[in-house]
């Protein structure tokens, strides 16, 4: 054999060599960031992941790709898309960090577990956007309710755990210490709340609202909250607790000084070790004067100025 014919199988080897290298990258997954695509098995007992990857950067088109995940049969026919449920996304918006996603009418003939399993799967996989810190449903414009009518509010992927079939809506227990008003409604006084049971689904912070609404259980302390108030919704962000609520808490049927009800409030969501401050809206406004005297707009920090003795355990 020649020189050159060794030459040109040497030169033919390499141009496989590099072909062969060319495919195996045509083959390799594009760059970019890797989403995990929250689906429900066919059982409808639990949520499953698929791993998703994204060139897009901005968030807008982010929002509109993970959404088209969502509503699309993935490669493994054992998972169902959430958004392919029988019920329609009619628009969503971003604001501050929320996204709210509203639904027509049929999202409610779902039965509850899938239902939870659901916005299991869209909040978990929605979270995962930059920007994107809590997401909340809405029907029809309307604020999602659960099963007792409790408005849902905002939620944050944490609100919700990985066990299967009736124990999607397991419950907790936790002690909290809330603040009420004392007889003459001038002042406050502490309740401690011991092995109190509430769904894992929900937020300690909304979870303290609730109380809050539903009055003292003990002797000598009273209600400073109408009990016709609804949450809006309740989402804490660089140690502020955002409280909204329904027009009904400007309405005060008790003798209570309008400043026992403000730190109520804020000294009960004070107590939990993410909140700092807390701001009051109602329906989302917070250029209002409660009764008159305390301006909303502005950001209340824990006071015990106010604390009397009286309640207790």
């Amino acid at each position: 054999m020649t020189y050159y014919n060794k030459l040109k199988i040497v030169w033919l080897c390499a141009a496989f060599v590099l072909l062969g290298v060319a495919c195996g990258r045509d083959e390799q997954p594009e760059n970019g960031t890797t989403y995990k695509i929250f689906y429900i098995n066919n059982e409808e007992t639990k949520t499953v992941t698929g791993d998703y990857v994204s060139a897009t950067q901005d968030t807008a088109g982010l929002i509109e790709e993970l959404l088209g995940q969502l509503a699309q049969v993935p490669s493994r026919l054992e998972y169902k898309p959430p958004l392919a449920s029988g019920f329609e996304l009619l628009g969503y918006t971003l604001d501050n960090g929320q996204l709210t996603m509203n639904f027509d009418g049929r999202y409610r003939e779902m039965d509850n577990i899938k239902e939870v399993l659901t916005r299991a799967a869209i909040v978990r996989t929605m979270t995962q956007i930059e920007g994107i810190d809590y997401v909340s449903f809405t029907v029809q414009g309307e604020m999602l309710t659960d099963s007792s009518g409790v408005t849902i509010g905002t939620m944050s992927p944490d609100m919700f755990i990985d066990n299967a079939g009736n124990e999607i809506n397991a419950y907790e227990k936790a002690n909290l210490i809330l603040y009420f008003a004392d007889e003459d409604g001038t002042g406050l006084v502490v309740e401690n709340r011991r092995n109190v049971v509430y769904s894992s689904n929900i937020a300690m912070e909304k979870l303290v609202v609730e109380k809050l609404i539903e009055g003292p259980d003990s002797d000598g302390a009273y209600p400073t909250v109408n009990p016709a108030t609804r949450i809006i919704n309740v989402t804490v962000n660089d140690g502020i607790c955002y409280v909204n609520l329904s027009e009904d808490f400007l309405t005060q049927p008790y003798s209570v000084d309008p400043a026992v009800t403000i730190y109520s409030i804020t000294n009960s969501l004070s107590e939990l070790s993410n909140v700092n401050k807390v701001q009051i809206s109602i329906n989302g406004e917070t250029n209002i004067a409660y009764r008159e005297k305390i301006s909303l707009s502005d950001v209340f920090e824990r006071n015990l100025d106010l604390l009397t003795a009286g309640g207790g355990d």
